[in-house]
């Protein structure tokens, strides 16, 4: 397993922000990182959406960029990876029908690898069935899936961020300075503060 290599599952319109910052990110980091789409390859793209909090009953969605996947989803192999991270937007809510999708976040739950989870991507989590026991967040419209999948939902700020052993969760990018602070320092990153 190689301790840099990172794993990211994408879809079309997952979340513009939660999918670019994270990737560069951890690039920046030092790390290894592929994003993967279930029947897309490298070089084929994932369109984004870009979600918004303007002071409605929920988000708005706005077209965001188009995301050039660079590793084939076919060719994951679990062991690879030191961690997974899943960005939020509409991907996760028809992602988390692919049986191979929820193989792959078992894995990293089987493993004890570090997880992180953003806004929806804890709908891939609830489908999975690793939620059990655990507590994490989410954007709150997936607080009721994580209670039905026997998690506990903590409601926190929309710039906060919770870890619960590998997991750490938040409810949307506002919170990225202190989701991906949270993740890499599981992934053994030295973070300065």
């Amino acid at each position: 397993m190689s301790q840099s290599r990172i794993l990211i599952l994408a879809g079309d319109y997952v979340e513009d922000y939660e999918i670019m910052v994270p990737f560069q990110t951890l690039l920046t980091l030092g790390y290894d990182v592929d994003v993967v789409c279930p029947e897309k390859k490298a070089g084929d793209q994932v369109r984004t959406a870009v979600h918004d909090f303007e002071g409605d009953q929920t988000y708005s969605e706005k077209p965001g960029h188009n995301f050039t996947l660079n590793a084939d989803f076919d060719c994951v192999v679990e062991s690879n990876y030191a961690g997974l991270l899943i960005p939020g937007g509409r991907a996760p809510e028809y992602l988390r029908l692919n049986e191979r999708v929820l193989e792959i976040v078992r894995h990293f739950f089987d493993s004890s690898k570090p997880v992180a989870a953003i806004c929806h991507g804890v709908q891939l989590l609830s489908a999975a069935g690793v939620l059990n026991g655990r507590r994490c967040t989410a954007y709150a419209a997936c607080g009721p899936e994580v209670t039905l999948a026997q998690g506990e939902f903590v409601p926190v700020e929309m710039d906060d961020v919770l870890v619960d052993g590998n997991l750490v969760t938040s409810p949307a990018w506002p919170a990225h300075p202190a989701f991906l602070r949270a993740f890499a320092q599981l992934l053994g990153a030295e973070i300065r503060l």
